[in-house]
Parts: C-alpha cells; sequence; structure tokens
C-alpha cells in the first residue's frame, strides 16, 4: 500500500468515525464504540486525538447526560444547525434546491441515503465521502468548508464536547484541486430537477428517534 492509499484511507477511516459520532447517541452508538475505539488506534495523532478526546467524553459521562447535551445543542440551538445549506440558505425557498443537489450527488453515485434524514446533514455527507463516492464528497466537503469551520466555532463557543468531533472532521477537508474544482464545478452545474423545490419530496421528520433510526 502506497503511502498516499494509506493517507486517504485513515482519512475516509475518520469521516466515518466522526459521522456515526454526529448522529444522536442511542444504544447502536454505544455499540460501535468499540470499532470506533479501534480504528482511531490505527489513526495518526492528527486524526485520533480530538476522536479519542470525545470517546472520553463519552465514556465518562453518564448517557442521559449525553443525549440531553446532544439535544440542547443540536437540535435547541440554530448556531449549532448540523445542516450545512442552513448555514448558507437559512430557512428560505432556494435551501430546499440546495438540499436536493446533495440527494443528486448521492443518487448519481449510486449511494443509499435513505430517506430517514436531510441529505445535507454533515454525518450523512461524511458516510458518503467516506464510503460513497471520494471525489463528489471530497467536492462536498470542499464546497461546504466554511459552514463546516462556522459549526465548529460554533461548538466551541458553546463549549460543547462536540468539538472534538469537528476538529477531526476540519483536519480532513480537502484541499482544493483541479479534480476537485471540476467536480464542483458539475455540480453546480447540474442542479436538482427543476420541479423540486421544497423540502416535501423528501418526506422527512427529523425527530431524536428517526435519527437514532437511520443507523
Amino acid at each position: 500500500m502506497t503511502s498516499e492509499h494509506r493517507k486517504d484511507r485513515q482519512v475516509a477511516a475518520a469521516r466515518l468515525a466522526a459521522s456515526w459520532l454526529l448522529w444522536y447517541p442511542d444504544d447502536l452508538l454505544l455499540g460501535r464504540l468499540d470499532d470506533i475505539s479501534a480504528v482511531v488506534d490505527d489513526l495518526p495523532d492528527r486524526l485520533s486525538m480530538p476522536i479519542r478526546a470525545f470517546l472520553d467524553y463519552l465514556e465518562n459521562t453518564p448517557i442521559r447526560e449525553v443525549q440531553a447535551h446532544y439535544v440542547a445543542t443540536f437540535d435547541m440551538k440554530r448556531k449549532a444547525c448540523p445542516y450545512l445549506t442552513y448555514w448558507t440558505d437559512g430557512d428560505t425557498r432556494n435551501r430546499g434546491r440546495a438540499i436536493l443537489r446533495f440527494k443528486q450527488a448521492y443518487l448519481e453515485s449510486g449511494f443509499d441515503a435513505g430517506n430517514v434524514e436531510l441529505a445535507d446533514h454533515l454525518a450523512m455527507v461524511l458516510e458518503f465521502a467516506a464510503v460513497g463516492d471520494e471525489l463528489t464528497g471530497d467536492a462536498l466537503l470542499a464546497e461546504h468548508s466554511v459552514p463546516i469551520h462556522l459549526l465548529r466555532d460554533a461548538l466551541a463557543k458553546l463549549g460543547s464536547a462536540y468539538v472534538h468531533v469537528l476538529d477531526a472532521i476540519v483536519v480532513t477537508l480537502p484541499s482544493l484541486t483541479a479534480d476537485i474544482e471540476l467536480r464542483m464545478a458539475q455540480l453546480a452545474a447540474s442542479g436538482p430537477p427543476a420541479e423540486s423545490v421544497g423540502l416535501e419530496p423528501f418526506g422527512v421528520s427529523v425527530t431524536i428517534e428517526s435519527i437514532g433510526a437511520r443507523r
């Protein structure tokens, strides 16, 4: 395995671990912690240290308290919104079209995103970039790097342990290359179907139970 290939695999592993950790902390996540910990052991410090810090928080905090913190942070405060298009489009009609761009990118890559969570949720984008289409995932992450940094800063100001997860994510954000810029342009040019302009096509009701049921 070349060093570049190993680096790509490490980034993918870190993104998938971060994706899992950004979902609601239910029994499914608790059952994955040993696997996440094992993966983290093989990552370089720049990726492993922030994830390990969050795992330590999970280990030393009662699960009910973690769950309450998750709800208070991500569901009750718009300043820590995990939906990337909220940062760019707010609660506007344009946001529906922006979300559909994510959905279309997943479909074109043969990635089954399900229909329980909106396609622009950061955890969903990270999972797609890790196990779906790396180039398209890199393009989506690069295009939304500013919202990701803003979310990271918001979590830091809130004193949330979830800032550690975002610290790991920020390390994996791609540098702009010619291939990524080309894919970003292709995504922007294709856009969503013209007749799909709202959130209704998703048929989604985002609740704690639905977030947990997705995986």
